[in-house]
Parts: C-alpha cells; sequence; structure tokens
C-alpha cells in the first residue's frame, strides 16, 4: 500500500473512534428512577423544584439542598455544591446533570428555564398578543 493510503485510512479510523465516542456520551434525557439504576454514572433529569419541600442554602460552603420532581412525578433529594442560582425559586423548569450517591442526587450542573420576562400574568406577550400556553380572555 502507499503511504498516503495508509495515512488516509488511519485519519478515517481515528474520526470514526471520535464519532463512536461522542455518539456513546450523548446522553437522553432521564428520570430519578433511571438514574438511581445507572449510579455512578452521570445523566441529565428534567425536573421542577418542588416549592412545598424546605430547600437548604449554606453560604460558608455554597451547598445547596432541595427537592425536585422529575416529570413521572418522582420526588428526589438534590444536592448541589455550587452557589444557588439567581432566581432558582422562580424556575419553571431545571435541567440536572449529575449522578446518584447514596439517597440523593448529586447535581454537577443546573440549568434553569426561568418564567418568560415578557408576558405578564395574564399571558399578554408585551406586543398585546397572547401567550400560547393561556387561553386568550
Amino acid at each position: 500500500m502507499k503511504r498516503s493510503s495508509i495515512i488516509l485510512l488511519a485519519v478515517v479510523a481515528i474520526l470514526i473512534g471520535a464519532l463512536l465516542v461522542t455518539l456513546q456520551d450523548a446522553s437522553v434525557y432521564a428520570t430519578f428512577t433511571m438514574a438511581k439504576k445507572q449510579q455512578p454514572e452521570t445523566v441529565t433529569v428534567v425536573a421542577v423544584l418542588d416549592v412545598e419541600k424546605p430547600m437548604d442554602f449554606q453560604a460558608e460552603s455554597s451547598l445547596l439542598t432541595f427537592t425536585a420532581l422529575d416529570k413521572e412525578g418522582v420526588a428526589s433529594t438534590v444536592i448541589y455544591n455550587q452557589p444557588k442560582p439567581t432566581d432558582f425559586e422562580r424556575s419553571e423548569e431545571i435541567t440536572l446533570t449529575g449522578h446518584y450517591k447514596d439517597d440523593a442526587f448529586i447535581a454537577t450542573e443546573i440549568l434553569m428555564k426561568c418564567p418568560s420576562k415578557y408576558t405578564d400574568g395574564e399571558g399578554v406577550v408585551a406586543d398585546g398578543t397572547y401567550n400560547q400556553t393561556q387561553p386568550a380572555p
């Protein structure tokens, strides 16, 4: 074989390997039940903050502990060892990346879907139209 053919095959093999690693690492959204079964593997869970349960933030250690409900309604204690995100209590939805350890979900990253600042309490958008999630009066 020519030297250029060998180099081309090596490059193609490396690209295929990189693609397989990327596809294997691509995570789908899990539930807390699935996350428990896959521990200690890192998963992503879409949940909402359980406002009826207490939330504890210790500023000196930057430890946030709260309860979240996943899409199936399963509650779990979540521990986040970072500063509490701004307007965390107002978030509509939270995306948690982390893993289970014992009986708590250890979050390494929290992404929030905050309520839209372009709608008022009646669902009216700034341009005078109505929000799709609420019926028009």
